[in-house]
């Protein structure tokens, strides 16, 4: 009866998907290339796609005033209800992986209080994603976190990494023993990352007024964030992935278990490596000294290139061509960044996001497999790499740019969430 039911909702999503067969043809095509155990995936986060979650830190700062956010998060994608529209789409697109976040915030909405039917959902996505023969990679912070915790000073409070780990530890308990790979942290070093990249001045005077805002909303004395910081949060997302490693280890050990960094392919113009090296200092050393001794692989998110030389960030080569994010198109970082970041730590690489934002699909078609080119270029020197999993699998919310950039591999209609595969996203 269960097989056949999940037979039935299989086939449904291939005909919803409508041209989903051709997507990722190129990497299909190219998959004898790469070892048989290579995981192929796509990636979501439980706050973009999920829709109305209510709990967290950021969506409270999506509707405080003043904001940064250009619009809400809403609906989103509604796939706290379609979820096995998502894995089914996942697995037409003949794809062996699924890199999902599980909300905190839905959780553990208060402190200490956590929801056993949330729970039961998360763990239902993981027996979902076996049932149709798709490794569940797990991340368990996604940026977003309880509203609770953000008031409390985030991360950043004196008992912020052992409040982590607690999470961890209850939902590890629920569901750790199906998933396949666990990532504590997605892009904990992207606070330390903006201060390299040339923000209009205005922004960081911006963080600050929403998150006042956000703190008189609240009722709270602060209202502290790691994606929105003006302070190092280095040390702090350090000792929580560190905790987390630890209360994940403990009670499954062979579990893989990494963290996400965001890793741009940083170039050197002319000779002078002072600016880079300091860039590299700040938001990758702490980061591959930890990987070295607290985690069994490295997860590499990389979207584009960076130039600098001794004054620092270097415009893009006149002509180059560039994503709809206002990000170079240069499908060479991604096989450079994972060379660098392998470099760094001694760890096997997996790939927990790479993409365009692009409107016009054509560029995604040649995107993909040109930096897959590359990144097996990089695999055949002897660097290992689990697996790619592509941003994203859904058109969704990015955060303070809204529904605007458009990653996805699947179209998702704003009002009625029917999803449409691209027909040229390979």
């Amino acid at each position: 009866m269960m097989k056949a039911d999940l037979s039935r909702r299989a086939m449904l999503g291939i005909c919803a998907a409508g041209v989903a067969a051709p997507v990722l043809a190129a990497p299909n095509k190219g998959k004898r290339d790469f070892p048989k155990d290579f995981l192929w995936g796509s990636a979501t986060a439980a706050h973009q796609v999920e829709g109305n979650n209510a709990a967290s830190d950021m969506w409270l700062l999506e509707h405080v005033k003043p904001t940064l956010f250009v619009e809400p998060s809403g609906d989103a994608c509604d796939s706290l209800q379609r979820w096995a529209q998502d894995l089914d789409l996942v697995k037409a697109l003949g794809l062996n992986a699924y890199r999902f976040g599980i909300e905190w915030a839905r959780i553990e909405p208060e402190p200490g209080q956590f929801s056993t039917a949330m729970l039961d959902h998360y763990g239902r996505m993981v027996d979902g994603c076996l049932a149709r023969g798709l490794a569940p990679i797990v991340t368990f912070s996604h940026f977003s976190v309880p509203r609770w915790f953000a008031g409390q000073g985030h991360f950043q409070s004196p008992d912020g990494a052992d409040i982590f780990a607690r999470f961890c530890d209850r939902a590890m308990r629920h569901l750790g023993d199906r998933i396949a790979y666990a990532v504590t942290l997605n892009e904990p070093n992207v606070s330390a990352l903006l201060r390299f990249v040339a923000l209009p001045p205005a922004f960081m005077g911006g963080v600050k007024a929403m998150l006042g805002a956000a703190a008189r909303a609240s009722g709270m004395p602060g209202f502290a964030s790691a994606l929105f910081s003006e302070q190092d949060v280095t040390p702090a997302m350090v000792a929580a992935h560190i905790k987390a490693y630890q209360a994940i280890k403990a009670l499954r050990p062979a579990l893989p278990v990494g963290v996400g960094l965001a890793v741009e392919d940083d170039q050197l113009v002319g000779e002078d490596d002072s600016y880079r090296a300091a860039k590299r200092r700040a938001v990758y050393a702490p980061w591959f000294d930890v990987t070295r001794t607290h985690a069994d692989f490295i997860g590499v998110q990389n979207y584009t290139r960076r130039r600098y030389d001794t004054k620092g960030l270097v415009p893009p080569p006149a002509g180059a061509p560039m994503a709809s994010d206002g990000r170079e198109i240069y499908p060479a970082s991604l096989g450079n960044s994972v060379r660098y970041a392998h470099q760094g730590t001694g760890k096997p690489v997996l790939i927990t996001e790479s993409g365009i934002a692009a409107s016009d699909d054509a560029l995604r078609q040649a995107y993909i497999p040109q930096s897959l080119r590359g990144l097996k270029v990089v695999m055949d020197e002897g660097v290992p790499v689990l697996g790619y999993t592509h941003w994203s699998l859904l058109d969704n919310f990015e955060w303070i740019s809204g529904y605007g950039p458009q990653f996805g591999l699947v179209s998702v209609d704003r009002k009625s969430f029917v999803r449409q595969a691209k027909p040229r996203a390979g």
